[in-house]
């Protein structure tokens, strides 16, 4: 099944399957009972650092992402084991940027597809 992604603020449906928030930090303004989620995977979110120089303009979106694969490359059995369970089940990562074009979870998506394609 096709990995999603949704901000944790937009309202959740059945067909979002497994929902993980792939964030550091809690998102403001919403209790664990209104974002439904499933798991809660901190470890691979981008570091504190990483996620600080990019929100604060130090990092450029294209350094961001790059430093962001090589975080991830530390995290490979787990990714694998999303990876296997998106195979079997919907799998929709969470994140609570309002940048919808410029976001960890979109680079987690597209680390999982070229784990899944091998």
């Amino acid at each position: 099944m096709p990995i999603k992604i949704k901000r944790v603020y937009e309202p959740a449906f059945p067909e979002d399957g497994y929902r993980i928030l792939v964030d550091r930090l809690w998102p403001r303004g919403i209790s664990k009972e209104l974002a439904k989620i499933d798991r809660w995977f901190k470890e691979v979110a981008p570091s504190d650092e990483l996620r600080k120089s990019f929100h604060s303009g130090e990092l450029s979106w294209k350094n961001f992402k790059e430093k962001y694969l090589l975080e991830l490359e530390t995290n490979q059995e787990m990714l694998k084991n999303l990876v296997e369970y998106s195979r079997k089940e919907q799998l929709t990562l969470l994140y609570s940027s309002k940048n919808k074009e410029k976001n960890n979870a979109l680079v987690l998506k597209q680390y999982l597809m070229k784990l899944e394609s091998g």
